[in-house]
């Protein structure tokens, strides 16, 4: 009976590890497809040469804010800027 209740335990704590791996892994694919959205959607942009470097530069020295600012600020106002 004890080595069944510790089986038991075992499999439970196999089922959590492995849940809480799938878990990080699946975070540490949204990061990186972020980032490399934005950095692709930086670059395509229709923004003039030195912002696209900008925002380019800001992605890869601080991805993951830059990212967001990308996303939130700079491609609204780089298709703005461009289709005035």
């Amino acid at each position: 009976m004890l080595t069944l209740i510790a089986s038991t335990a075992t499999s439970t704590d196999q089922t959590w590890g492995f849940l809480g791996a799938a878990g990080i892994i699946a975070v540490l694919a949204a990061y990186a497809l972020l980032v490399i959205g934005a950095f692709f959607s930086a670059l395509f942009s229709p923004a003039s040469g030195g912002m696209k470097l900008v925002w380019i530069v800001f992605i890869v020295i601080a991805p993951f804010i830059g990212s967001l600012l990308w996303f939130l600020a700079g491609k609204r106002n780089a298709y703005e800027t461009a289709y005035r």
